[in-house]
């Protein structure tokens, strides 16, 4: 369920708020090709089933990038925020890939808004995410995500 609030002011009242759970996506060896494509990263682990197949994880992986770029559309599930002109990604403090995501695997984000700050024009927030792997034992990523948003 999206958390929708208007406002810098609205949003600085979640600061320390758990956002709660994105829906799952699919990562599937298309979405894995499409991103090898559009950052020329072809390495057989991801792109080769066959050979992925005979590797140490006995299937396709997704790109770690591919599973960090995904945060950004299961993290609006979880906010929405309105009232503002600009939404941008100002950065990460700290990303870990505790366990790689296979092909087939259905992925969500657990967040929690950590902390909400004032920079001239608006506010950055710190959003701590961990993105699961349903099923398994280890998340497929541990994150801190900075965004600024701009009145």
């Amino acid at each position: 369920m999206t958390i929708t609030v208007n406002g810098l002011a609205e949003l600085k009242k979640l600061s320390g708020s758990d956002l709660g759970t994105s829906e799952w996506i699919e990562v599937t060896q298309d979405r894995i090709n499409t991103f090898a494509d559009a950052t020329g990263d072809h390495q057989w682990i991801h792109v080769d089933p066959e050979r992925a197949a005979e590797g140490p994880f006995g299937a396709p992986i997704a790109h770690g990038y591919l599973t960090l770029s995904l945060f950004i559309p299961l993290f609006t599930e979880l906010l929405d925020v309105q009232g503002v002109t600009t939404k941008v990604n100002y950065g990460l403090n700290k990303v870990r890939f505790p366990s790689p995501v296979k092909v087939g695997s259905r992925i969500r984000l657990v967040g929690k808004l950590a902390e909400v700050e004032e920079v001239p024009g608006g506010a950055q927030i710190r959003v701590d995410g961990t993105i699961e792997i349903e099923g398994g034992t280890k998340p497929a990523a541990v994150l801190q995500s900075l965004s600024r948003f701009y009145a």
